[in-house]
């Protein structure tokens, strides 16, 4: 017989994380933990974060579906299908603890070269906002540690500042050397947003996600046709849980790139339901984290390997907590590793 319990924990950023819709001071996860009377040492561990301020779901709702899980874990596979659809992150992590338990605890999910420390996964380096003089350092450390693709978070200071930085980076590396990408978190508005596009363009930006706030449908299906450069959704995925509405969201608003965090859109066959519209339709994907711990971030990434990834993932954001647990991720020039050789330490979900 199944048991499970589930634990939530407040993680603690480094600095504060900076966007357009706030600043992000401390982030709170939920930890589910099942096992089998057979084997009652061997436990799978998926993780649920949800994201305020994008994600539909509400802590609330996350606490009573695991109350819900941990008092009958009699049917979750059929669940996945079924009332944890609504409830995203909780999903995920139905997925990643069955799956975890299934790898005998390992958390070896998806064995491939990179689970075996021979293959690394590119990603971007990611910017949070702050003061133009932050940001400059901060742009530098990502220079410095070897990344070659930089997203930066813009809309939340002054404009000409952020632009400026762009400028600055671009004055040192070409397009050809260094891809630029920013993150607006639906910054801008219709009356304000072409002129920041064209400047952006003209600064050999490789795109922009979500300019605008999510379900301004038609503003962003004018964007998509006619922008300089071309345009990424992001938030504007979330949500939307039907085979149906993710078609009508594609064909209507006919993005360029579309980012996919599996957290908030229910884990890895939702995610890949995403990539399989896309692909259909020509429109490019790349995956990202949202800002989970290792138990989740190393899920999306095992994952994430077995794609064929060629472009950069967002799945740097690791490194952003003090209190994360120790894990065998890794970040080198660029890339993110899984070193084998490296144990998990989770005593702090222990009882």
């Amino acid at each position: 017989m199944l048991h499970a319990e589930w634990k939530e924990f407040a993680l603690t950023p480094r600095f504060p994380l900076g966007t357009s819709k706030g600043v992000i001071g401390a982030r709170t996860v939920w930890y589910l933990i099942a096992w089998d009377d057979a084997r009652p040492e061997v436990k799978g561990i998926g993780e649920a974060a949800l994201f305020p301020g994008h994600s539909k779901e509400f802590p609330a709702d996350v606490r009573t579906k695991l109350l819900e899980l941990c008092a009958d874990t009699s049917n979750w596979p059929q669940r996945l299908n079924d009332d944890l659809v609504p409830v995203p992150s909780v999903r995920f992590a139905v997925e990643q603890c069955l799956k975890d338990l299934g790898a005998s605890g390992s958390k070896v999910l998806f064995p491939s070269e990179f689970t075996l420390g021979r293959q690394g996964i590119p990603i971007n380096g990611l910017v949070w906002m702050g003061d133009k003089a932050t940001m400059r350092g901060r742009i530098q450390a990502q220079l410095d540690a070897g990344n070659r693709c930089v997203k930066m978070k813009i809309g939340a200071i002054n404009m000409e500042d952020e632009l400026d930085l762009l400028a600055e980076v671009r004055r040192s590396f070409s397009a050809a050397e260094l891809a630029l990408r920013v993150d607006a978190n639906g910054a801008f508005t219709h009356a304000n947003v072409m002129p920041v596009l064209e400047r952006l363009a003209h600064l050999q930006v490789e795109s922009i996600e979500q300019p605008v706030a999510p379900g301004l449908y038609e503003v962003m299906t004018e964007l998509c046709a006619n922008a300089p450069l071309p345009i990424a959704l992001d938030e504007d995925l979330i949500g939307l849980n039907t085979l149906e509405a993710k078609q009508d969201l594609l064909d209507h608003v006919k993005p360029q790139h579309i980012v996919i965090k599996p957290s908030l859109v229910g884990g890895w066959a939702a995610a890949q339901e995403w990539i399989q519209l896309a692909e259909q339709r020509g429109i490019g994907w790349w995956i990202t984290s949202a800002l989970e711990s290792t138990i989740g971030l190393n899920a999306i990434a095992q994952w994430t390997a077995t794609l064929g990834v060629s472009v950069p993932q967002g799945l740097g954001t690791g490194q952003v907590y003090t209190d994360n647990l120790p894990s065998p991720l890794m970040v080198e020039h660029g890339n993110l590793y899984y070193r084998p050789e490296m144990p998990w330490d989770l005593q702090r979900l222990e009882p």
